[in-house]
């Protein structure tokens, strides 16, 4: 069960952010749109060629496997246009050394015309499209700069990558809005190409006083008051919302559509360490890179006292593997509280991602992940079919005979539960005791 685009994670990756935090949208619950205060007065936004060039160049030096795997982000990396990413994969092609590069880029879609995809497409780049789902729950967020929808042009970008062959995967976010129609959000993405959904919940907090960095969004450690912002999905909605698309693929769609949580659960049930880097039991291998050169714990982590330094000053692998670093990593285990070391979850959860740990537990520890109740309900829930699941790859055999078990098991259910004169459970149309029922007599 695993992405059809294989990827061989270096020691520590890093997500770029070429442009820094500028985007030609306004999305309401962004939390990086005002991550340009950390960069006061005039700025050139968009990563100088020599910066440019020396990350390349250093990201693949310091890249021990045999195939490099760039991220490209934002803000929107659009916005710096065609011929920016040419020089991109000019680089990459002069400094590859004989490794195999690849690049993922995530955008918007707005600005992707012919051009960009005939671009993508001949460069192999594997494409992460924004979209939150139908019309209305889209547009619930995602405006533009005037405050106007941007459901249609999303559309036409997937229309567009379509037409060129160019391989896109989905990247939904999960708030107030559309984390009560789960299946409706899933269904439209099925139904609309994606072969690979990620589904992030959006958790924010906003400070109640002015802070001296201009920022409102407040990290995990801010120790002052700070409310949960209006846009964040509640965690019994976030629960719910992942337990009924589950219910849903694993009906149906094991092997045809994947879903990242989906994915990473059976690596998890097999005994394997979780590829996603919020449920291991440690952090800190994947990095922010910001326009400037500046290096930072994680994207979700961009304030001053996260910055490991400057690549231009010193070699970036130096940098990823600072002491800094490695304490920020290790943090995530050893501040781990107690009710999630005897949580019967914690081999999947580990206390999911540090961001989101600013609850208190049922005995007043501080450190609890405020998406706690939600993923307690679904690792819960999702146990049986994965632990199938875990027991077919083991033998060799393919995950997806988990929709036969799983339709056989609710036959049996509903065979229990089901009166004479009911219609019977296997679909036939006759009554229960004309059928399924006489049979089993």
């Amino acid at each position: 069960m695993a992405h059809s685009v294989g990827v061989t994670a270096p020691i520590f990756h890093v997500m770029i952010k070429p442009v820094g935090p500028i985007c030609n949208l306004d999305c309401k619950y962004c939390f990086y749109l005002e991550k340009e205060r950390l960069y006061p007065g005039p700025a050139q936004w968009a990563m100088p060629e020599h910066v440019l060039d020396s990350f390349v160049r250093q990201y693949i030096e310091a890249t021990p496997s045999a195939s490099v795997h760039f991220t490209w982000q934002g803000g929107e990396p659009t916005l710096l246009g065609v011929d920016y990413f040419r020089r991109v994969v000019a680089l990459q092609t002069r400094y590859a050394n004989g490794k195999r590069i690849q690049n993922g880029f995530q955008t918007n879609g707005v600005l992707l015309d012919d051009e960009w995809a005939q671009f993508l497409s001949d460069s192999n780049f594997l494409v992460g499209i924004s979209i939150d789902g139908p019309r209305e729950l889209h547009d619930a967020y995602r405006l533009n700069k005037g405050g106007q929808p941007t459901f249609d042009a999303v559309m036409r970008a997937i229309e567009v990558l379509g037409r060129h062959d160019v391989e896109f995967n989905t990247l939904t976010t999960v708030h107030r809005a559309n984390a009560q129609f789960p299946l409706e959000v899933y269904r439209f993405l099925r139904a609309n190409g994606s072969g690979f959904m990620q589904f992030i919940p959006i958790v924010e907090r906003i400070s109640t006083q002015p802070r001296p960095d201009g920022l409102l969004l407040v990290s995990p450690d801010f120790r002052d008051r700070a409310r949960v912002a209006p846009w964040s999905v509640e965690p019994v909605q976030f629960g719910r919302f992942l337990c009924s698309i589950f219910d849903e693929w694993v009906r149906r769609d094991v092997g045809r559509h994947f879903v990242q949580l989906f994915d990473v659960c059976l690596q998890m049930w097999c005994g394997l360490e979780a590829s996603l880097c919020v449920f291991r039991p440690t952090c800190g291998s994947a990095l922010a890179l910001e326009h400037g050169g500046d290096l930072y714990s994680c994207d979700h982590y961009v304030y001053p006292e996260n910055k490991l330094g400057n690549i231009m000053d010193a070699p970036i692998a130096s940098l990823a593997r600072s002491v800094q670093q490695q304490a920020f990593g290790d943090a995530k285990e050893t501040s781990l509280p107690a009710y999630c070391r005897e949580c019967e979850v914690r081999f999947a959860c580990n206390g999911e991602c540090p961001k989101h740990r600013f609850a208190v537990t049922p005995d007043g520890e501080p450190g609890l992940n405020y998406l706690c109740a939600a993923y307690k309900k679904f690792f819960r829930h999702v146990d049986e079919p994965m632990r199938f699941m875990a027991s077919e790859v083991a033998s060799n055999r393919a995950p997806a005979n988990v929709m036969q078990w799983v339709a056989e098991r609710d036959q049996r259910a509903a065979r229990a539960n089901s009166g004479r004169n009911d219609p019977c459970p296997c679909g036939s149309g006759k009554k229960f005791k004309h059928c399924c029922l006489a049979v089993q007599s």
